[in-house]
């Protein structure tokens, strides 16, 4: 029989159809993605306009690793985007 075609017991007993199909994405996932991606490119943005004092000056250049990871974060949450 098809895997499409099978039926899974629940524990009430009562028959179920599989679906293939993957579940839409929660209404926050698309906002999440594009806003990491954005705060991510503001954090470089600032970083270099205000001459390495923000967004925090102690950390020096590794602000801008910062914001290339929280940027790679949402472009990452594209690939389970549906």
């Amino acid at each position: 029989m098809p895997e499409s075609k099978r039926r899974k017991r629940t524990r009430s007993g009562a028959t179920a159809v599989r679906s293939s199909e993957p579940k839409p994405n929660p209404v926050w996932y698309k906002p999440v993605m594009f806003g990491l991606m954005i705060v991510g490119l503001l954090w470089i943005i600032t970083f270099y306009i205000s001459e390495q004092r923000f967004p925090v000056e102690a950390w020096g250049s590794w602000n801008i690793m910062v914001g290339f990871g929280v940027a790679i974060v949402g472009f990452l949450m594209t690939t389970r985007w549906r």
